[in-house]
């Protein structure tokens, strides 16, 4: 009877163990810039060599669906700007890793995303030219915003003086460029440039600073 009870539990130890298990990916979360949205995660500990499947849906829909090329990857991150373009909707994402043949992790979820508010701004490019009339301060912003934010957009152009305050100027989305006359000869102005998302009460951090001399 004694035998019996031995040989049971050993058979139950060997029969117990369970195999190894897949860590899921970690740290799972949007990277938004311009409305371009990446989705970015880290491989789980001690496993570089790895397949990654990224699913994606609308808060509050019970449905996932595949994202079209981001199935068996082995990149670290996919671009969703094409089924997360709508600024009116709340997004979630998220990834599982496998490893061939069959080992599969549990998902990783990231955070809800909006790219309404989610996105941060890029500031414009900002160039300068001066003429005999005073300097001509132009800006460029991203392409991709122009797109999203046609209308909304506003530009502010700091003149940074070498002493005393700062002036602001605005230019709106459909100037490409502003002139500042009546300055003072030889004398040296840096100006720096911000994007403004008006309705969106969002904006970007200032262009590095650029200098000209006047004539």
């Amino acid at each position: 009877m004694l035998l019996s009870t031995v040989n049971h539990h050993s058979m139950l130890s060997l029969t117990s163990l369970d195999p190894v298990v897949l860590a899921p990916p970690a740290q799972v979360r949007f990277d938004s810039v311009d409305y371009k949205n990446i989705l970015r995660w880290t491989a789980p500990p001690n496993n570089n060599s790895l397949q990654y499947y990224v699913q994606w849906k609308i808060y509050g829909e019970p449905q996932w669906l595949d994202v079209d090329g981001c199935q068996g990857i082995q990149n670290h991150q996919c671009d969703l700007s094409a089924v997360t373009s709508d600024l009116r909707e709340w997004y979630y994402a998220r990834v599982h890793a496998s490893s061939l043949p069959s080992s599969k992790s549990a998902w990783a979820l990231s955070p809800r995303f909006s790219p309404r508010w989610d996105t941060k701004i890029s500031p414009p490019a900002l160039r300068l030219n001066v003429t005999e009339q005073g300097i001509v301060v132009r800006v460029k912003p991203p392409r991709l915003l122009v797109r999203k934010m046609p209308s909304s957009m506003h530009y502010n152009i700091y003149l940074i003086p070498t002493s005393g305050e700062e002036e602001v100027f605005e230019m709106d989305c459909c100037s490409n460029k502003l002139t500042l006359k009546e300055l003072k000869h030889k004398a040296n102005y840096c100006f720096q440039a911000q994007t403004v998302i008006t309705l969106q009460a969002k904006s970007s951090a200032r262009s590095s600073l650029k200098c000209a001399t006047m004539l």
